[in-house]
């Protein structure tokens, strides 16, 4: 089967979109809610119960990645057999993963008081709320979790941003009722429990529709299931990893610090997370594609592609960097106050954590893709543990500053070296490392420049809170960009980038015209 790389790639670009701004208005609005109708606390407790579940997840060990990446050539060969066999595979795995999710998430309960510093709400049992938490994990992988990979696949994850939107109105009207009529959290947590179970539901027959010739059925060869193992035995560590990273931040937090710095924490990091999600609809929408064209395409070609997404991050990168640096302090004083606000200085913190998430996003987006998880194994534990560890030790001289600069840290000195090496002598070749590296480099030192120059223009302003956001906001949109055309128009990438643009818009915008 020949997938439109392009064109599928645009699709699930615009609805995904379409989805995450979704998620992330309605979600504000209902974080706003919860906290001047029920109080910050149940925020911190949201996020704790939402870390813990992640090390649960452990228990998926990267099963969803290594089937997906197993279905690339049985749909490139229109091999149905395959398919179904894989399928078939995939949901002994997935019931498997419920079970052991269950069971361990029970053999945690009676330690989850431990990781709580200071006072919950009142009237509130933890271990309730856990229990229901763990539930809605466990039921995810027991329904129909399986068929998701079709779609992933095939890339049409357009299909479950349609899906999604048309159930999470159904939660977020329930949830919101739930807050400001009845301020019960238990009922709060209830609605995610079922509105879980449905989207897994309808998932599974909008993929049994579009798919009908696709069922659970056969038996792989030994040497395919081996395979298929020895990748998620290689995913392991860093899933490992993974949930280290975006867990042990929320947990040594609420811990040494207490639920109301969690939940001010988590109130920054919703932000941030909103502007990473926009970002992240475009590795998603694309990585199927990558995939496919790192098995059908040359070695230069492929190259070529990681400069030109390389390039493109960089910018969006960049100018987000500068948006956030400039726009995070008004925003959060006229959303919660200056006492639930942190200093400038974890502003800086969270810009450099952010651009350095973005570029590792793009690398780790190839390595999946390309699925060199063995030669990578190592990496993701090694940048987890030594983030665990600066976690520990900064938290106690540097308190939330501590937590973020570790991750930048950890991060940065020993994740990313190792993953360029390991893209590099595997994907792509060795000496072309350094010309990359060259041009990372120009990007970041142009990305600095333009978040100093944004930054001093917008230390001028100073009319109110309102009129300084608007303002800042016109200035971070056109100061960075504008700097970046007047760096970048003469680069091969710069062209090659407003070409993509112009084929994934199927030329209802003329951008060729600026190509010179």
């Amino acid at each position: 089967m020949k997938i439109e790389r392009t064109k599928n790639a645009t699709r699930n670009i615009l609805f995904g979109i379409l989805l995450k701004v979704y998620q992330i208005i309605v979600p504000f609005l209902m974080r706003t809610a919860m906290i001047y109708f029920m109080g910050v606390q149940y925020l911190g407790l949201n996020s704790l119960f939402t870390s813990i579940l992640q090390v649960l997840n452990l228990a998926e060990l990267g099963v969803g990645s290594a089937m997906v990446y197993s279905m690339y050539k049985p749909i490139a060969e229109d091999d149905t057999v395959t398919i179904c066999a894989l399928m078939r595979l995939y949901r002994i795995y997935y019931r498997v993963i419920g079970v052991v999710i269950a069971g361990a998430g029970l053999a945690l309960t009676p330690f989850i008081p431990r990781l709580i510093s200071g006072d919950i709400p009142s009237g509130i049992n933890i271990y309730i709320l856990y229990l229901i938490n763990l539930g809605a994990t466990a039921l995810s992988y027991w329904l129909f979790a399986y068929k998701n990979c079709l779609f992933q696949a095939h890339q049409r994850v357009d299909v479950t941003s349609k899906i999604s939107l048309i159930i999470s109105t159904v939660q977020y009207g329930l949830q919101f009722g739930t807050i400001i009529f009845l301020k019960n959290y238990y009922i709060f947590v209830i609605v995610v429990l079922a509105t879980q179970a449905l989207t897994n539901i309808v998932t599974a027959h909008a993929a049994t529709v579009m798919y009908p010739g696709y069922k659970p059925t056969g038996k792989l060869e030994q040497k395919i299931v081996r395979e298929i193992r020895n990748r998620i035995k290689d995913l392991f560590t860093s899933k490992i990893g993974l949930v280290i990273v975006n867990s042990a931040d929320a947990v040594v937090i609420s811990a040494f610090l207490g639920l109301e710095m969690l939940a001010v924490y988590q109130n920054y990091f919703f932000v941030l997370n909103a502007v990473i999600g926009l970002v992240a609809i475009l590795f998603n929408s694309c990585i199927a594609g990558i995939g496919n064209s790192i098995i059908v395409e040359s070695s230069e070609k492929n190259l070529a592609d990681l400069k030109k997404f390389t390039f493109l991050i960089a910018w969006i990168a960049g100018f987000c960097s500068c948006c956030l640096l400039n726009l995070f302090q008004p925003f959060m004083e006229i959303w919660v106050g200056k006492k639930l606000m942190l200093n400038f200085m974890a502003v800086i913190f969270f810009c450099l954590y952010y651009y350095v998430y973005e570029i590792n996003q793009l690398l780790n987006a190839y390595k999946d893709a390309g699925g060199i998880w063995h030669q990578d194994r190592f990496r993701p534990l090694a940048t987890a543990l030594t983030n665990l560890v600066l976690n520990l030790i900064m938290v106690q001289f540097w308190g939330i500053y501590g937590v973020l600069l570790s991750t930048v840290i950890s991060t940065s000195v020993v994740g990313m070296p190792w993953l360029f090496h390991n893209l590099f002598t595997t994907i792509f070749v060795k000496k072309q490392l350094s010309g990359y590296l060259k041009r990372l480099i120009r990007y970041t030192i142009t990305v600095l420049f333009a978040c100093v120059i944004s930054f001093a223009l917008c230390r001028l302003i100073n009319f109110g809170l309102w009129p300084d956001l608007i303002i800042r906001l016109g200035i971070c949109c056109i100061v960075p960009n504008l700097f970046f055309t007047i760096c970048y128009h003469n680069m091969k990438e710069f062209n090659e980038s407003i070409l993509l643009v112009d084929k994934m818009l199927k030329g209802k915008l003329n951008l060729k015209r600026f190509v010179r």
